[in-house]
């Protein structure tokens, strides 16, 4: 059990997963605070970021991407996010990088196209 998360587009009517990640508790953190500001609390009303849908657009795209880069996800606890998502066996390390680069990439090519985006996680 733990921390699943995953990015989708929407093409026709289906999702297609373009990402997956594993206990990468920053970038959750990011989400979250990303999901907050667009009134997450208002959207169900459930009051938790679980099996939510993020829709994101493409200045979304760019701000994660400047957080990625400039290694400035927040820093993220939850009972099932596993360890710091930079820090691995003692070493700050950031083993995500080319996975969330590689979404970043197709996400861009998909807001691109007029399809839609988004972010969701599962715990």
């Amino acid at each position: 059990m733990g921390l699943d998360q995953y990015a989708f587009i929407e093409i026709d009517g289906k999702d297609q997963e373009i990402a997956y990640w594993r206990k990468h508790n920053r970038l959750q953190g990011w989400m979250e605070n990303l999901w907050l500001s667009k009134g997450g609390l208002a959207q169900g009303g459930r009051g938790e970021f679980n099996c939510v849908r993020l829709f994101l657009t493409a200045e979304d795209i760019d701000d994660l991407e400047r957080a990625i880069k400039n290694r400035d996800l927040p820093q993220t606890q939850g009972f099932f996010y596993g360890p710091d998502s930079y820090l691995r066996d003692g070493n700050e390390t950031y083993p995500d990088y080319e996975n969330d680069i590689a979404f970043i990439n197709k996400a861009r090519e998909s807001l691109k196209k007029g399809q839609n985006v988004y972010y969701t996680c599962w715990w």
